[in-house]
């Protein structure tokens, strides 16, 4: 059986982008592999509408976010967090380790934190030196309001730095024109690439922070980075086979263009929402992004089971519920490599799998209303 696989994170790789990471290995630190990061470096660079510097750090996300974390906040400073699911608490375990001064903005699982909300806590906390929140939460299906945040923020001192890894590539998203001062992805989500690789890029007002930040750390300097930027270079051994494959990946996105990208994902996200309702299921998400649909388990449906089931009887892999929602959500991504004929696929396996289990629901009902939303989004 052909495995499909729907998770949101990592997500498909395009065949052209996997025959490049099987040529050989080269030496990391020759002129060819310079220059492959300089183009990588301008790419990302039009991928986060940013004109500033983006850093290629040799990690999964959450090394991007500890550099975040670490380069921009001295122990104790105050930082005001934007919470509403499992990677707004990732942010939180940073913070904590990092000796932050945490206030909490958050909000139950599948709600959003709002615009107004946020203003409130900047208001209460004028001394805040940063605010920390997340444009994708890939364990509800939110999206964040990221453009108000970002005007809020710019009106004060803090710093605004965003969680972006599974939102960027996927969602709209101009970290300068929404003054994003840091910003956060990873290779494994929108941006095709096996994981491994985390980039984050910076602003004049988050170096002005960061430059007058006592280093704490190391592998994570950022100050380190931006020296060996200037040269086309790390500062240690990158990841350099996944970033010469990156510069394929990032090469499809550029043909595409940026603006069609976000009008792909936000017609297939549209749709998948419609076929979703269409089964009698609900999307969990109040405030649902575009790059992923997260389902309510239905009463009487064993949602970890049924996942099984999905798998091993029509080769679709989806992501369950994380800790206290294990079991109770289904979370189908749509970002990347995936395109309206694969979420198709995945809805109409869905619908087969909850008609094995008994759940009653007219076959196609999903698949129609699907076809019916894609078809009227041209």
């Amino acid at each position: 059986m052909k495995p499909r696989l729907f998770t949101p994170g990592p997500t498909p790789v395009p065949e052209e982008t996997l025959l490049e990471l099987a040529k050989p290995v080269t030496y990391h630190r020759a002129p060819e592999a310079k220059a492959i990061l300089a183009e990588v470096s301008e790419d990302l660079k039009y991928v986060f509408q940013t004109t500033n510097p983006v850093f290629t750090l040799t990690s999964s996300g959450t090394g991007g976010m500890e550099a975040a974390v670490s380069n921009t906040l001295a122990a104790d400073e105050k930082a005001i967090l934007c919470t509403a699911g499992r990677w707004g608490e990732r942010w939180r375990g940073i913070l904590k380790a990092f000796g932050a001064n945490i206030v909490a903005v958050e909000v139950p699982y599948g709600k959003a934190v709002t615009p107004e909300m946020l203003e409130r806590a900047l208001s209460t906390h004028p001394d805040a030196k940063a605010v920390f929140a997340t444009l994708s939460e890939t364990s509800t299906g939110v999206g964040h309001d990221l453009e108000a945040f970002g005007k809020l923020v710019a009106k004060t001192p803090a710093l605004l730095v965003v969680d972006g890894i599974s939102g960027l590539g996927a969602m709209e998203c101009h970290v300068d024109k929404w003054n994003i001062d840091v910003c956060v992805t990873g290779s494994q989500k929108a941006l095709m690439m096996p994981p491994g690789l985390a980039f984050v890029s910076v602003s004049g007002k988050a170096w002005r922070k960061i430059d007058s930040t006592p280093v704490r750390n190391f592998y994570f300097d950022l100050r380190r980075a931006r020296k060996s930027l200037a040269e086309s270079d790390t500062p240690f051994t990158p990841g350099h086979t996944l970033i010469r494959a990156q510069r394929v990946s990032l090469k499809k996105i550029r043909a595409e263009g940026i603006e069609n990208l976000w009008a792909r994902h936000a017609r297939i996200a549209s749709a998948c929402r419609a076929g979703v309702q269409a089964m009698g299921l609900k999307v969990f998400a109040e405030r649902p992004n575009n790059a992923l649909t997260v389902i309510a388990v239905p009463q009487g449906v064993d949602g970890t089971a049924t996942l099984k089931a999905l798998e091993k009887k029509y080769g679709y892999k989806l992501a369950d519920g994380q800790d206290t929602l294990k079991g109770t959500i289904w979370r189908l991504s749509h970002m990347g490599y995936t395109d309206a004929f694969d979420v198709l696929g995945a809805l109409s396996a869905i619908e087969l799998v909850l008609l094995d289990a008994g759940f009653k629901l007219e076959p196609g009902a999903g698949v129609s209303a699907f076809q019916k939303s894609y078809a009227a989004g041209k």
